[in-house]
């Protein structure tokens, strides 16, 4: 008899460990390993959040709290989802945990019976699928291509569509492509899942991190009905640099909050206090370092498309992102094709390769259900960033037919 439950049996193993291993051990030999694989900002948190979490350690806000989160950043996200969302909510309505990541798995864990059927645009953030199949759901993938910006449109929704379905899991911006739903092709999803009573999971952490003329629109914000279907998650950990101090929210439901809440309180109980007294701060507080922030990812991405742009000669493609901080960079021209003896067969293989020839650490498509890619971040200085690309490129001219 296996000592292993069967829940957690079904969760696949992380692709990327063992080369975020080979990396490290790459680094600690004094090799300059230059990372795309970067899930954050390389912002540190801005002061005015830091000091208010020693203050709240000044003042002994060292105790337990309820579960569900301190009445007052409760309050705090309320006016937050009212002020940028245009969503009313009461603090009962809402659940603060550790990280965004909790909120999800909260939210999944709390809805989903086993054999209910998830719907998953692809790409996607690679945990969704785990959580779900933990939660004992089922999986649906509905596949998005580079002609569509990575986006999957209502109708595909639609098809997916079978009274097994319980939830759709979506997530504007994008992680891992950076694609931004407009306001229109939201409510067009929002249609197919009022006609069919789907509750949707809303992930919106990169909310905040839009660029040029898009704007972030939340599908709760559609209509009364599609509130109540929506599990609204987000976080402040990429909108204000604060992805260690493991805070996220979520804003869901009655009956849904309660549950949540419920559960949350046997699982884990409240959040660290001082890192929810520092995001009273982050979200009460000046926007201007976020702002900056945006602007220089903003700056990072117009350059990283411009070196991509002039990298097309080379048989690499990209679809330009809007949101987020990435960027899918499409490689599938070369697979088939050799480099030193070495057959790429997938996005792995073509990420094992530049970092063991090129010291590039990115990450594969496989791990986001698309193998014609690899995902960049640019998250990083620019610097590191122009020398990246450069070394892919030299990658990319050794490639060999045989």
């Amino acid at each position: 008899m296996s000592k292993i439950s069967s829940r957690v049996s079904t969760i696949s193993p992380s692709m990327t460990l063992a080369m975020s291993a080979k990396a490290a051990e790459l680094k600690a030999a004094g090799e300059k390993v230059i990372s795309f694989g970067v899930g954050e900002p390389d912002f540190n948190t801005p002061e005015h959040i830091v000091q208010a979490a020693k203050d709240a350690l000044d003042a002994g806000h060292t105790k337990y709290v309820a579960a569900a989160g301190l009445p007052a950043l409760k309050k705090a996200v309320c006016k937050k989802l009212k002020n940028d969302n245009g969503l009313d909510y009461k603090p009962s309505q809402i659940v603060i945990s550790n990280g965004a990541k909790h909120s999800i798995f909260n939210a999944v864990f709390a809805t989903v019976n086993p054999g209910d059927e998830v719907i998953i645009p692809v790409p996607y953030w690679l945990t969704y699928p785990e959580v779900v199949k933990c939660c004992g759901g089922t999986p649906v993938y509905v596949y998005s291509s580079r002609e569509s910006g990575f986006k999957v449109t209502a109708k595909q929704i639609e098809s997916a569509v079978t009274p097994k379905t319980k939830m759709l899991i979506f997530n504007t911006p994008c992680n891992p492509t950076g694609a931004v739903y407009t306001e229109e092709e939201i409510r067009s999803i929002a249609a197919v899942c009022e006609k069919h009573d789907i509750l949707v999971l809303s992930d919106e952490i990169y909310e905040k991190l839009i660029y040029g003329d898009f704007k972030h629109f939340s599908i709760a914000a559609v209509s009364p009905k599609m509130k109540e279907l929506t599990i609204v998650i987000n976080g402040v950990s990429k909108s204000y640099a604060m992805t260690g101090w493991r805070l996220g929210y979520l804003a869901a439901a009655d009956d849904i909050a309660k549950a949540i809440s419920s559960f949350q309180s046997h699982a884990t109980s409240n959040v660290n206090t001082m890192t929810q007294y520092a995001t009273i701060a982050a979200l009460e507080g000046p926007t201007q370092p976020m702002e900056e922030m945006v602007k220089a990812f903003g700056e990072r991405r117009d350059r990283m498309i411009a070196i991509l742009e002039d990298m097309k000669a080379l048989g690499l493609d990209y679809v330009k992102p809007d949101g987020a901080f990435y960027v899918m960079l499409i490689c599938d021209k070369f697979y088939g094709k050799w480099y030193d003896g070495n057959r790429i067969s997938g996005s792995m293989d073509m990420a094992n390769l530049l970092l063991t020839y090129e010291k590039v650490a990115l990450t594969p498509g496989a791990c986001f259900g698309d193998d014609t890619c690899v995902r960049l971040s640019y998250a990083l200085s620019l610097e590191e960033m122009e020398e990246g690309l450069a070394r892919i490129a030299d990658f990319v001219k050794g490639i060999k037919d045989n």
